[in-house]
């Protein structure tokens, strides 16, 4: 999509602080982050969210889960605990419509999220 953040940076147009990459997925520091560990993963292939991938690309989905296990386990999260987190549609919070999940840990993260 020409007008997509998440797109631009798959692309190189959007600069990212890049942490893992292979042919499907693209994992990035978050620029606001809400952790020390704040990773944004995302396929390559432009899916609007999670319903969408899941309708066209399902093994998307489990790959994403596969690369964020992976990170967690490299940036010393699996010990202690992280979160994976996919927000959906506006009442969700989703505020990029390119499917995304936030790894995010290396603090003590509080329940309900808000």
């Amino acid at each position: 999509m020409a007008d997509c953040l998440f797109c631009g940076i798959v692309k190189g147009e959007i600069p990212s602080e890049k942490v893992y990459e292979d042919d499907r997925v693209l994992a990035f520091k978050d620029i606001n982050p809400v952790a020390p560990v704040h990773v944004l993963l995302i396929p390559k292939e432009h899916h609007r969210d999670v319903i969408e991938a899941a309708d066209r690309d399902p093994a998307v989905l489990g790959h994403l889960f596969t690369v964020a296990s992976k990170l967690a386990k490299e940036l010393g999260l699996s010990e202690k605990g992280f979160r994976v987190v996919n927000n959906f549609g506006k009442d969700g919070g989703q505020t990029v419509f390119h499917l995304h999940f936030h790894l995010i840990g290396g603090r003590q993260l509080t329940w309900p999220p808000g």
